[in-house]
């Protein structure tokens, strides 16, 4: 695994950028891992203004599931910068062996769902990279 894949696979957050159908972005941060071929992120316990199948993002992942997923890293020292940008398609799991396997790697990645656990339904938004941009300084 090389180091950009490694800050890719240990980065704590990402912004995840959806299109609506009118073609206005909305852009969130979410928690995600990785098992190295496609990334995936929780519709969690977190509090949340409206019921998981009406969040915006949801809403637009189903009308266009062009998405992009940004994992950046930012420091006072800019020789430290750096970021990879996932563009791809994503896709709601509402169940299945992969969906399973997805909430297996978010639990192990982030302590915190032993406390709030995922629900034990839900969806998983998985995003298949179709282009992968990685930038740091001298890159």
């Amino acid at each position: 695994m090389t180091a950009t894949d490694t800050f890719a696979a240990e980065g704590r957050v990402a912004r995840l950028a959806t299109v609506d159908e009118a073609g206005y972005p909305h852009v969130v941060p979410v928690c995600y891992a990785t098992n190295g071929h496609a990334y995936y992120s929780p519709l969690d316990a977190k509090p949340k203004r409206s019921p998981v199948n009406r969040l915006k993002r949801v809403r637009n992942i189903r009308a266009n599931p062009r998405v992009a997923l940004l994992i950046d890293h930012y420091e006072e020292d800019w020789a430290r910068l750096r970021f990879v940008m996932v563009q791809g398609r994503a896709e709601l799991l509402d169940g299945g062996t992969e969906w399973k396997t997805a909430r297996t790697l978010l639990e192990a990645k982030y302590p915190q769902y032993r406390t709030l656990p995922l629900p034990p339904e839900g969806p998983v938004i998985k995003i298949v990279p179709d282009h992968v941009v990685r930038w740091s300084p001298g890159s």
